[in-house]
């Protein structure tokens, strides 16, 4: 067993508000593994919308606004409701074993891992239970993290380094869940919005991998980095989308443009969406679903195999997702401002201060 140290450094979230509510620590207590848990030392961590949404309240019902516009106190404002603060977040994950617990069988000491950021929990009436890392659960925010061992993948043989890793589990894990749940196939003509963000440019590639054409909406400036992961086709933001066009749409924007993916949906196509940094309350007009057969998926939940084929990727080295810039961890409040400012397409990742140099 490699020894840890009693005390360790990490970002506590408070309370839901601004970056105020982040507090650098360096005397928090390093987690003990009891029976089937694993300690594992933190490598890097990603930046996600859904770490910035949490710390803002933005899931509580009461808030109908933008992912940057939320200006109201809730108190349930996380995924599964309310939070236990404080909550060290984080649910991008790469990190090493260090200690296991009684019991463990599959991981050990000195693996590398990393995990979904949506961990199955089926409860009684619940089949699709989950919690997330990082909400319900203490996350990577962190010089350790405390998993239990059944939620973890080995990606020790993975080519990639430790920071790609990290910007894989949310973008990567939740772009494969939407192709899968729209059932993506090849020579389907895709639409993804928010394309060249971290979930929308994994859509792209994993999508260009399916064999699919792949059209994505962005900024102009971004256009270029949208086609070379993949995108046949690049559409700005504000333009007209044709009618009756696309197989599948691939959704995490929302907002006043809902109406207009829907209808530029063919007949019979799929509509998948894991995401609303426009605003999540739409207009619909439900003729224009049921009249034309369109199937609608929200996705949240992740099937295991579905992160497991995802894992069997990254140990092939099929997937390599664009990094655009790395931060130490106590720069937490820096690398979030940039990453709502959208200046950089794909991934920010967070390293612990010895790791970053």
């Amino acid at each position: 067993m490699i020894q840890a140290p009693a005390t360790m450094s990490g970002v506590l979230l408070t309370c839901h508000g601004g970056p105020e509510a982040l507090v650098w620590r360096r005397d928090l207590p390093v987690p003990v593994p009891g029976p089937g848990q694993v300690l594992v030392r933190v490598l890097a961590a990603g930046v996600n919308n859904t770490d910035i949404n949490t710390r803002i309240g933005w899931y509580s019902p009461d808030v109908t606004t933008a992912t940057g516009a939320v200006d109201q106190d809730v108190e349930a404002g996380g995924w599964g409701g309310a939070l236990t603060f404080p909550r060290i977040q984080g649910g991008d994950l790469c990190g090493k074993v260090v200690a296991v617990g009684p019991k463990t069988q599959r991981i050990q000491i000195g693996h590398r891992v990393t995990c979904p950021i949506n961990l199955p929990r089926p409860v009684p009436g619940n089949p699709q239970g989950f919690i997330a890392l990082g909400s319900e659960i203490d996350g990577a925010f962190a010089e350790y993290c405390l998993m239990e061992e059944g939620d973890l993948y080995d990606v020790s043989a993975s080519p990639l380094s430790d920071i790609e890793i990290a910007a894989m589990p949310c973008a990567f894990g939740t772009a494969e869940n939407l192709l899968v749940r729209a059932s993506v196939t090849a020579g389907h003509k895709v639409l993804i919005t928010g394309a060249s963000g971290g979930v929308g440019l994994a859509a792209v590639k994993l999508a260009a991998l399916r064999g699919a054409e792949v059209n994505g909406i962005t900024a102009p400036a971004k256009a270029d980095v949208v086609r070379d992961q993949g995108a046949t086709h690049v559409l700005p933001r504000d333009a007209t989308l044709p009618a009756d066009t696309y197989d599948r749409i691939i959704d995490i924007v929302g907002g006043p443009a809902w109406p207009d993916l829907i209808r530029a949906l063919k007949p019979g196509g799929q509509y998948a969406v894991s995401g609303a940094i426009a605003g999540p309350v739409v207009e619909m007009d439900l003729r224009e679903v049921y009249l034309r057969d369109i199937t609608i998926h929200g996705c949240t939940h992740q099937a295991p195999e579905v992160f497991g084929r995802l894992v069997g990727m990254i140990n092939e080295g099929r997937v390599r997702p664009l990094i655009s810039k790395t931060y130490a961890l106590s720069e937490i409040a820096a690398a979030q401002d940039d990453f709502q400012s959208k200046r950089h397409p794909g991934k920010l990742v967070l390293i612990p201060a010895e790791e970053h140099t």
